[in-house]
């Protein structure tokens, strides 16, 4: 199959075009390299199978086909670069939704949209269930990247029911692992820069915030078996075991053998207090559930980020 991959340079996106390409399907991979970087492709230079094109999806994709799949992955998903970048995370998750639909009727092509937990907001249901309707601030500091994904859901849902676009909608809940953005705002990279260089874990609010940590290898196969379902609503993709930040943070200690201190700062306007996805329907229509266990990933991911950290010297 020949599939056109947008967001191909981000972490998931990456991750998403090795395994495809490790299936023996022929990759075209776009992406404006906003947040998105060139080495996470790096090893796939030179592969017949793979090619990558600078490309800004906001702008109407003339990339010539055929096309099996196409795949929507290009989004400004970290609250650093989504609240840096608001107008562009808005309009790739609009103008670039609509033209990578474009491309998918244009070619005859499955669609899959990577949406969000954060469509949920912070839920007043626990877990979130796909039929929860979730408690979102439109207008909020965050809404452009929460508002952006409910539009691009939307979105496909209407290019599905008028246009009979195959389409499918993972919301995908946190995930983690190599090729993250060190600098990127989120948990599990800003844990274990600090941790790596030495330095006081922060922490924001009391801590006691849940989360559900995915490995990328888990995920990326979640989106395979969806990509090949029949299934138009949206699937949530992530891993149901629920932890507080304050126990995330003792995990890093331990993984890291070193007992840092933790500062705390003041919540971030929004934050969600829960997320936790209910993943009986990618259970049953998917035969799909996480494999690899937090401190699995977290070893993997520490490796991958060692080398990226310059610890300062004594003296």
């Amino acid at each position: 199959m020949r599939h056109l991959v947008s967001g191909a340079a981000g972490f998931i996106g990456s991750h998403l075009c090795d395994r495809l390409v490790k299936d023996g399907h022929e990759v075209v991979g776009l992406d404006n390299l906003i947040t998105g970087s060139r080495l996470n492709l790096r090893h796939l230079e030179g592969s017949p199978s793979f090619r990558f094109r600078e490309y800004d999806v906001t702008a109407p994709v003339g990339i010539p086909g055929p096309f099996d799949q196409v795949w929507h992955l290009a989004s400004l998903a970290s609250p650093r670069h989504y609240l840096a970048h608001p107008v562009e995370t808005l309009e790739v998750g609009s103008a670039g939704t609509r033209n990578m639909l474009t491309v998918a009727q244009r070619e005859g092509a499955r669609f899959l949209l990577t949406s969000t937990s954060e469509c949920y907001g912070d839920p007043l249901e626990h877990p979130q269930v796909e039929t929860y309707w979730g408690h979102v601030n439109p207008v909020g500091l965050r809404s452009c990247y929460d508002e952006s994904k409910r539009y691009a859901e939307a979105l496909t849902m209407a290019w599905h029911r008028t246009r009979g676009v195959r389409t499918n909608i993972a919301r995908i809940f946190n995930t983690y692992g190599p090729r993250m953005a060190l600098k990127d705002g989120r948990v599990v990279p800003a844990f274990l820069d600090q941790a790596l260089r030495g330095e006081p874990l922060t922490v924001y609010g009391d801590g006691l915030q849940t989360r559900s940590f995915c490995f990328v290898s888990d995920l990326v196969e979640g989106l395979i078996r969806l990509a090949s379902s029949d299934e138009r609503y949206p699937v949530n993709l992530g891993n149901p075991n629920e932890i507080t930040i304050l126990q995330f943070a003792e995990g890093i200690r331990r993984l890291i053998g070193s007992n840092l201190p933790m500062v705390f700062l003041p919540l971030p306007e929004d934050d969600p207090r829960q997320r936790r996805p209910d993943i009986t329907k990618a259970k049953t229509l998917l035969g799909w559930e996480p494999r690899v266990n937090l401190e699995d990933g977290l070893r993997d991911t520490v490796e991958y980020f060692r080398p990226m950290v310059a610890v300062p010297q004594p003296g």
